[in-house]
């Protein structure tokens, strides 16, 4: 891998610090990855709507690029290819919000929407008005199916330019996102990729490429899409991607749109040009009138070579806002003018309440410092198997998640309420881990929390009954079910197992109970294998899952086999 970074580890703060160091109309928020207008106060003051936008990074130059006056007052971004935190994106909307409120433009993506979405839950019962809408432009899949939806791709630049420009005027925060939904809802894009793309922090292509083969309707974040073909003349692709997307809107003969021409990271200039002059003939060969064109690097997939085509529907109204003016780095370029990085004070946390803290010697402790231990050392195992069926960022999240919670143990709650340590570790891996894992381990905890709190107990039978709430609560958040081959098909037949054996031998033996339930998980993630993926970005990948376990549902087995090691090394 050849990549011009510093450290894989601070890439992302890295790429923040130069966008802000550029821009003098952009701040950097203090030790955050949110990038947000150096006017947001004044802008709120004044009755604007505030727009949030964001995801994983290696989009550029979305989504900080799109942030300044007439489109997004804040950009999240998260690890690579990674959502960011739920307290991400709530520190970006406590810092822009305003009376107007606040309007998230979410990607149709798993861990984009579990995020930005706890995020408007926690923001409103704060009192912050949030509406949150979905782009899911993608019109390579098809709206339903055994897959987690249609992807948001470079149409949400779209939607980012309108919606801005009609928060600018003034409108009402209802009334924006009525704008930017039915501009989501009349975009389509379709992309082509000539070569993969490498993750810093994985070292490799997510998948390979022949000299002669691309990949048709893939994703952004490096996944395969959902044809493999021959390489044909750039017309030829232009001409397929457009009819796809023609077919998907209904578009008829004088229908009126705006075409984006969208480089995927890794195509020469020369090639856009071409391919947008076969856009261009071909539309007008089928008398699609285009009133607006662009063509660049808009929404990216690191360095991979390929392009998108996006068409959206126009009438006047929709050219008025597409011509308005906006002050961002990439919609236009600003002028170039270099400045300190600027830099506002984050919003304050609420502080933790002091008390006696975890002990060195506890089981407790000692038990979640064997899973910190498990996950670590299996990094590389859960990159590699999750690289084969996703995006390979499940090792990644999981050793972030060790790290950080190893780092903080000594801060935490005594064992003696263990409800609240669970509470707490629930807040580390909420705060640090995006993605998809990060919510649904951060529930698990919680969850699991509210029921050792509730029993006043915590013998095995309550663990047990927590563990239960813990799945369910995967479940409520995710929607994933036994089948859906996700970490519930290792989740919930150990929680049964574990259930199971505990009232089997009277509570008695522990040991054996989490045998059960250690040999169902590794039962569950095993069968995975042969199940074929309904639910997060594995859906993307179909059949060609088969044969290869879900690296969601192994993780699980592991930290379980490592709880059940330390209690027993403890006996």
């Amino acid at each position: 891998m050849k990549k011009l970074i510093n450290d894989v580890s601070g890439v992302v703060p890295d790429m923040l610090d130069g966008l802000a160091a550029l821009n003098p109309g952009l701040s950097l928020l203090q030790g955050s990855t949110i990038i947000v207008r150096a006017d947001a106060e004044a802008a709120a003051a004044r009755g604007e709507v505030a727009l949030i936008s964001g995801g994983g990074s290696g989009h550029e130059p979305a989504h900080g690029g799109y942030v300044g006056p007439g489109m997004l007052s804040a950009a999240v971004a998260g690890e690579v290819f990674t959502s960011p935190s739920t307290d991400a994106v709530l520190d970006a909307i406590r810092a822009v919000a305003g009376p107007a409120g606040v309007l998230l433009i979410v990607k149709n993506y798993t861990g984009d929407r579990f995020n930005f979405g706890l995020a408007a839950e926690i923001a409103r019962a704060e009192g912050i008005a949030v509406e949150m809408i979905i782009v899911a432009d993608d019109v390579a899949l098809s709206a339903h199916g055994e897959h987690a939806g249609r992807r948001g791709l470079a149409g949400t630049v779209f939607v980012h330019k309108i919606a801005g420009a009609a928060a600018a005027e003034g409108r009402s925060l209802r009334e924006v996102a009525q704008i930017a939904r039915d501009t989501a809802a009349s975009l389509g894009t379709m992309g082509v990729a000539l070569t993969p793309c490498t993750v810093p922090a994985a070292g490799k292509p997510g998948f390979e490429l022949a000299d002669n083969e691309i990949e048709w309707g893939l994703g952004i974040h490096g996944e395969p899409g959902v044809e493999r073909g021959a390489l044909e003349p750039a017309g030829q692709i232009t001409g397929r991607l457009l009819a796809k997307i023609i077919d998907d809107l209904a578009l008829k003969p004088d229908d009126r749109v705006a075409l984006l021409v969208n480089n995927l990271g890794g195509t020469p200039s020369s090639e856009l040009s071409i391919v947008a002059g076969s856009a261009l003939r071909y539309l007008r060969e089928h008398k699609i009138h285009v009133e607006r064109a662009w063509s660049g690097t808009f929404l990216s997939a690191l360095e991979m070579a390929g392009i998108s085509l996006t068409l959206l529907r126009v009438d006047d109204q929709r050219l008025a806002w597409l011509d308005a003016a906006a002050q961002t780095t990439a919609w236009p370029a600003l002028s170039g003018r270099v400045a300190q990085a600027s830099v506002k004070p984050a919003p304050v946390a609420p502080v933790t309440a002091s008390g006696a803290r975890l002990s060195r010697d506890s089981s407790l402790r000692r038990v979640i410092e064997a899973v910190c231990a498990c996950l670590l050392e299996a990094e590389p195992v859960l990159t590699e198997m999750d690289q084969r069926v996703g995006d390979g960022d499940l090792g990644i999240s999981m050793s972030r998640a060790a790290r950080s919670i190893l780092g903080e143990i000594d801060t935490y709650p005594s064992e003696k309420t263990p409800g609240a340590v669970l509470r707490t570790m629930s807040a580390t891996i909420r705060r640090v881990v995006g993605g998809t894992s990060g919510p649904l381990y951060a529930v698990m905890l919680l969850r699991a929390a509210v029921v050792i709190e509730q029993s006043g107990e915590s013998g095995t039978k309550d663990w047990s009954a927590a563990f239960t709430a813990a799945v369910d609560g995967v479940t409520a958040l995710g929607g994933a079910h036994p089948g859906d081959r996700t970490m519930v098909d290792a989740l919930h037949p150990a929680a049964a197992a574990l259930q199971t054996a505990l009232v089997k031998s009277g509570g008695i033996d522990t040991d054996e109970a989490l045998k059960a339930a250690v040999d169902a998980a590794t039962s569950g993630a095993t069968q995975t294998a042969s199940m074929t993926p309904r639910l997060g970005r594995s859906s993307y990948v179909g059949d060609r899952a088969l044969g290869f376990a879900d690296p969601g549902a192994h993780a699980v087995r592991l930290w379980l086999a490592a709880i059940r090691s330390a209690l027993d090394t403890q006996a």
